[in-house]
């Protein structure tokens, strides 16, 4: 039988306010536990809770990037549940009249077709603390610092129809954030959890399959694997007679396992009411129209831009504008090297690959944007060759304090380009090839091609690594064809 997948996705989304959504207590991380969890987070007796306005203004930025509706009163209310790390025994959270209504983020996937994914509504809510189960025997530690912190929890229709369209997605919408500003997007810090909703169905059926939760992934690639696993066992349950129950699933990344965590509940289970301490909330056009004249440039804009300004090929566009952080530092890069082409090569290519292998993002680079930017410019104006490129890479991103042509020049990388130097070595390993060279001079046009990286190798020994590739190939193809 074949199947088709469906997903939904929501997406808790940590603001990037000083405050908590509440009270004025600080949202900065790394403080020690329990430190920054006051009186009012803990809804403690005779404490009273107060917006934050920032928080507001966050979310109406991010109704505005989706095209959605923003909705002029919103509403919070107390979502019952007890769990550890939730001293107050409830969540403040909007159900019914949410902050930001229905929009929808454009997606592009890696053949180039284009899908809209619709977001049913974003609301503002507060977040839990933290359970901590590494440090303790037997015992669980809860850390109340991020009680309060403010979110936006963003969820979708169900739109997608595989781990590539979600992924897609989830990428889309971290640009989105990260380009706004109200969210730092580290989601390795909890920054930005996904719970993905799944669920299958006979293709060709229009009616929905009972869904899974798998909840708090932190990452694409946990949340693609976690979908391709997800979506397995639901297959196999199926086609096996058995029957899907409507559950939340925790899923392991560095195992590649997933558990049963809980059934699933239902809104009534958590007795939504109004929050009796928070009146209605009431925004109007004048706030909003303030909030739309301050939005900075988006990621789609910033694509259209890179395209336009620096003749990027829209592959590259597009991967260099999703995230802000990676945009900055392109952008840095460009202009310190005047290369805009060869600083994307750098820095989708040999930089992404560093830091994928240590597991950095971009702002934790060991070398800038103007660090890098001036190696380029010893490649492009021929003072480097690529393997010599490389060699000054690696001492930059191992710290390495030296300048660029200090590097240069201590290391003895300096390409040579002189073509009389480099006609003379040609002609002192040509000396020695004298067979190589009948056999090149006795061959077709094609197999002459591929001749000619016989000749390259002990020319670059020759020259230690510092001729100039291309110079050496032009004199070696006159000679050789003469």
């Amino acid at each position: 039988m074949q199947w088709d997948v469906v997903i939904g996705l929501e997406i808790h989304v940590q603001l990037a306010t000083q405050t908590k959504i509440f009270s004025g207590t600080s949202t900065a991380y790394g403080a020690e536990p329990n430190t920054q969890a006051s009186a009012v987070d803990l809804a403690m007796p005779g404490t009273l809770p107060v917006a934050n306005e920032q928080a507001f203004r966050f979310a109406t930025m991010f109704g505005l990037a989706i095209d959605a509706d923003i909705n002029r009163r919103s509403v919070f209310e107390r979502k019952n549940y007890f769990y550890p790390d939730l001293p107050k025994g409830y969540q403040t959270t909007q159900l019914a009249e949410p902050i930001v209504g229905a929009g929808h983020v454009d997606i592009q996937l890696e053949d180039g077709t284009e899908k809209r994914v619709r977001i049913h509504h974003a609301h503002l809510e507060e977040d839990a603390g933290k359970s901590l189960h590494e440090d303790y025997h037997g015992m669980t530690g809860i850390d109340l610092n991020r009680a309060g912190t403010p979110l936006i929890e963003i969820v979708t229709e169900p739109d997608m129809r595989s781990a590539e369209e979600a992924v897609a997605f989830a990428r889309k919408l971290h640009g989105l954030v990260t380009s706004l500003g109200i969210c730092d997007g580290d989601m390795s810090q909890g920054s930005m959890r996904f719970d993905v909703n799944i669920s299958v169905r006979p293709t060709g059926t229009e009616k929905l399959g009972t869904r899974t939760e798998t909840k708090n992934l932190n990452s694409f690639r946990f949340m693609e694997a976690a979908i391709h696993r997800e979506v397995e066992r639901q297959i196999d349950v199926l086609e096996d007679g058995g029957t899907i129950i409507q559950e939340t699933r925790l899923y392991n990344g560095d195992r590649d396992e997933s558990r049963s965590m809980r059934t699933k509940e239902e809104a009534n289970d958590y007795r939504y009411f109004p929050c009796p301490d928070l009146l209605p909330v009431v925004i109007d056009d004048a706030f909003i129209e303030q909030i739309r004249a301050t939005m900075p440039e988006l990621p789609d804009a910033k694509k259209a831009r890179f395209l336009s300004d620096y003749n990027l090929t829209d592959y590259d566009a597009g991967l260099l504008s999703a995230n802000a952080r990676t945009a900055e530092y392109f952008e840095a890069t460009a202009k310190t090297s005047g290369d805009a082409k060869l600083s994307a090569n750098w820095i989708l290519g040999e930089l992404s690959a560093r830091l994928n292998a240590e597991d950095l993002s971009i702002t934790d680079s060991p070398v800038s944007a103007d660090r890098l930017g001036a190696l380029i410019q010893r490649i492009a104006d021929n003072t480097l060759s690529s393997s010599g490129a490389k060699k000054v890479f690696d001492l930059l991103w191992n710290n390495d304090e030296a300048d660029v042509d200090s590097i240069i020049a201590r290391e003895g990388l300096k390409q040579v380009s002189d073509t009389g130097e480099l006609e003379k070595l040609v002609d002192s390993v040509l000396a020695d090839m004298p067979e190589q060279i009948a056999q090149y001079q006795e061959a077709d046009e094609k197999k002459r091609k591929k001749l000619m990286g016989g000749f390259m190798g002990p020319l670059m020994k020759a020259s230690k690594g510092q001729g100039n590739p291309k110079v050496l190939t032009e004199i070696l193809k006159k000679k050789l064809d003469g």
